[in-house]
């Protein structure tokens, strides 16, 4: 299903547009330097395509024949490549002997030149015969000598070739690009049924690598991959095991790897989750998926772009329900595993659900706040509010996946979210508001499904709401409200010592915090002020029978939105009675 789904968005994208996908055979890659010949093959000079600053400089992508797979071999790319098989000019390493490089430099560039005659050997075409003079002759002096050698030599950078006037490579010249096309299809054998199109063709034995997830080998890894003996069955190894045609693994690698590549805007990274995300066909989703879930750009609000306006706005101005439209629509949550990637989780549904369940989530997230906050949070700044030191990098393994997928599908945030929540509550002694929300959506939204007839927590402060973590919550911040009074200015209050255990075991920190109470309304000078914390106080103390021993996790949760909702109370302007 994963694969097939890739194959067709790969025809859909190449339909639409046949110069922004590379066409079979060929692949999209990064060239930072051309080598420019005449049409005699003599030498013109070095182009470098590189755009940017410093170290963020990044070679014009071309549309080239595709990568060799190689490791320790010697395997030539065609028309491309780096110096050591271009030139024979191998990139220095000072672990390793020079002498020996260069030996196995020749042999590359050797590889090189057969691997153009091979592939052309009667092409009239003078962009392939000017290469085959410029390799023939094997005078690259001028080529070393030119003032942007050095840092190809040290970079090993990736060289092609272009002619002198030309806008295409030469690998992109026409001729060229059809007598290679022809070769990849005329020169299939053993067919046999693709288990992707259904399709009779020749077996991919080895997948090409996808790059761009996340912690990842930078030279790429495989999704579909058996590289053991322990993996084969049948006497069949490698891609042999589970035949995929050339055209399919074409087709499903080239979309996967135009998803993860840099800029791309249906790829968000949450935790150690590689996210890529399409619909069968245009549709604007595709452009608001990102902005639901994805890390806001520097200066943006969550709430100031199109796809939250347009979310809940298409009711109100008429526009078609985005509910109603049965758009196909896929999600696929990539993580590295070994020299592999493993498929975190895989979502197949429609637009409209989506909408219906990202709706959902923003209204199980929505909670009292701040007038300068957001009022929906994007999965990353909800995440990262439960990591370490509030960085991306210490989110919780395999937690990103576990809540887009629950988001995705409407089922319950996992529990480990609320546990992560809590910890971060503790070990910081903060409530925030984006903490506040996840605690609010784990809780609700379990209420909800398990059906376990309590109460859900609403946006703000429900004064009929029983629940013993919750009125424990409220008497907390309560407590530390006349502490402030008492004590302007303060550093640290009960909050910093006591949070954790209030919120665990209250039994052993509450009667020690009502005798304290006694002490800071007493040295209240506002005796209208200290008769309003009395009855608060008096109020909530009323609704609990006794101070429990312990509280379970979801009432530590309740304890924090109890605490979290009265504190905003504080800080709310009252309503005029006559609007």
């Amino acid at each position: 299903m994963i694969l097939q789904a890739l194959a067709n968005y790969y025809d859909r994208i190449a339909g639409e547009d046949s110069t922004s996908v590379a066409p079979e055979g060929f692949e999209k890659k990064e060239i930072p330097f051309l080598i420019v010949l005449d049409r005699e093959g003599g030498f013109v000079g070095l182009q470098d395509t590189r755009q940017g600053e410093g170290k963020k400089k990044s070679g014009r992508a071309f549309i080239i024949p595709r990568t060799v797979k190689r490791a320790s071999n010697i395997t030539a790319n065609l028309l491309w490549d780096n110096p050591a098989y271009v030139l024979a000019r191998p990139k220095p390493d000072k672990k390793k002997d020079y002498k020996q490089l260069v030996e196995r430099a020749k042999e590359q560039h050797s590889a090189f030149l057969s691997r153009v005659r091979e592939a052309f050997p009667e092409s009239k075409d003078e962009g392939v015969g000017a290469v085959l003079r410029f390799l023939e002759r094997g005078d690259f002096a001028p080529v070393f000598s030119h003032p942007l050698w050095p840092e190809i030599e040290e970079r090993g950078a990736n060289l092609a070739f272009q002619l002198d006037g030309d806008a295409l490579l030469v690998c992109q010249r026409p001729t060229v690009m059809r007598a290679l096309s022809k070769a990849n299809t005329t020169s299939r054998t053993n067919l046999q049924t693709c288990l992707v199109t259904g399709e009779l063709d020749e077996p991919t034995r080895l997948h090409t690598a996808i790059k761009g997830v996340w912690g990842a080998q930078s030279a790429g890894a495989n999704i579909v991959s058996f590289n053991l003996p322990a993996f084969n069955s049948y006497g069949k190894n490698q891609g042999y095991n589970a035949p995929v045609g050339k055209k399919a693994e074409f087709a499903y690698t080239t979309a996967l790897n135009t998803l993860l590549a840099k800029g791309s805007r249906q790829r968000i990274q949450v935790g150690d989750a590689s996210i890529v995300f399409w619909a069968a066909r245009p549709n604007p989703m595709e452009d608001w998926f990102v902005d639901f879930f994805g890390k806001p750009a520097k200066g943006e609000s969550e709430q100031d772009n199109e796809s939250i306006r347009a979310l809940y706005a298409s009711p109100r101005t008429g526009a078609p329900p985005l509910e109603e439209d049965l758009t196909p629509f896929y999600v696929l949550g990539l993580a590295p595993n070994a020299s592999r990637i493993a498929v975190r989780f895989w979502y197949a549904g429609t637009v409209g659900e989506v909408t219906r369940h990202i709706r959902q989530h923003f209204d199980d997230t929505a909670i009292v706040h701040g007038p300068n906050q957001p009022d929906h949070l994007s999965i990353f700044r909800l995440l990262v509010s439960t990591a370490v030191q509030g960085k991306s990098d210490n989110i919780q393994p395999n937690l990103a996946g576990e809540v887009m997928k629950a988001i995705l599908t409407g089922m319950p945030y996992p529990q480990t979210l609320l546990a992560s929540a809590i910890r971060r509550i503790h070990a910081e002694q903060e409530v925030t508001y984006p903490r506040a929300a996840l605690v609010k959506a784990v809780l609700d939204r379990s209420e909800r499904y398990y059906q376990t007839k309590g109460k859900e927590v609403q946006m703000k402060l429900d004064t009929t709401n029983t629940n013993p973590g919750y009125l424990l919550g409220r008497l907390f911040a309560v407590l530390e409200r006349a502490q402030e009074h008492a004590n302007p200015g303060i550093n640290a209050t009960i909050r910093d010592r006591f949070y954790g255990a209030a919120s665990s075991t209250p039994v052993a920190v509450f009667p020690h915090l009502l005798k304290l109470k006694n002490h800071h309304i007493s040295k209240l000078e506002n005796r209208g002020l200290a008769v309003n914390l009395e009855k608060q106080i008096g109020e909530i103390v009323d609704g609990i029978s006794d101070f429990p021993s312990h509280l379970s996790l979801a009432d530590q949760g309740r304890f924090a939105i109890g605490y979290y909702h009265q504190r905003q109370a504080f800080f709310t302007k009252k309503e005029d009675k006559g609007t």
